[in-house]
């Protein structure tokens, strides 16, 4: 016996009240469900369709969903940064070679001015605060998608709260490391400045592939990855 639609529309509703928020990750979960459930129904025709669908969550384990949506998240994570090096490598090529060595070159000088950690400080401070203001608007409006039941793929979510705030948290951390040692950069030897010089950079240019490019590019790195985002976003 098959599932009729409103049965698969409940497994999906059922996935939901689960805590499973993103539609890649329900749509698995309803397919593994379903055929389990008919499979089910082949050795006890008996059962109800909400008996079946129970026994089949049980075999989930006390956890339920929580191990495959935690599998999901670190599948599609390896995803998003594969997406963050691709783009940042498109800054070490021409003509964006000349921004790179540009930017590397000013914060080179920068930091071999008397007292540069306050410049440093300053630029800091201003990251984490654009960083953070994003993280809740991104959040607030993900919020309000949620409870219209809207359609959100696990790799969207990633997208517009750029990586959960990681690059949020690591500016604090850096902001915390600086003002705490109070470190005086221009008495360093030059290869440790250029090597300073160098990580910043590169974290500038992830900050800015995280924050711009990759929303910018979000609906064409979505319709890669899931070859059914279009269909379910004209529905």
């Amino acid at each position: 016996m098959k599932l009729t639609e409103n049965q698969i529309e409940a497994l999906y509703k059922f996935t939901r009240q689960h805590y499973v928020y993103h539609y890649d990750v329900q749509t698995e979960l309803v397919d593994h469900l379903a055929n389990d459930i008919e499979q089910i129904w082949e050795e006890n025709p008996r059962f109800s369709f909400e008996e079946a669908r129970d026994k089949s969550f049980k075999k989930f384990g006390i956890f339920g969903f929580m191990d495959v949506i935690e599998a999901k998240e670190k599948q599609m994570n390896k995803r998003y940064w594969k997406l963050i090096w691709r783009f940042t490598k498109e800054w070490f090529s021409i003509p964006k070679i000349i921004i790179t060595i540009s930017l590397f070159l000013g914060i080179l000088l920068l930091i071999q001015i008397k007292n540069s950690e306050y410049f440093i400080l300053t630029f800091l401070a201003v990251a984490v605060y654009f960083e953070m203001f994003a993280i809740y608007l991104n959040r607030k409006k993900q919020k309000k998608r949620e409870e219209k039941n809207e359609k959100i793929f696990l790799l969207e979510a990633m997208i517009g709260t750029t990586k959960n705030g990681y690059t949020g948290f690591l500016f604090i951390n850096l902001f915390n490391f600086v003002n705490l040692t109070r470190l005086d950069f221009s008495s360093y030897a030059i290869h440790w400045l250029i090597l300073i010089a160098l990580i910043t950079t590169l974290l500038i240019i992830i900050f800015y592939v995280s924050n711009y490019v990759l929303p910018e590019k979000a609906e064409e790195l979505l319709q890669e990855t899931y070859p059914e985002y279009k269909l379910v976003k004209n529905l």
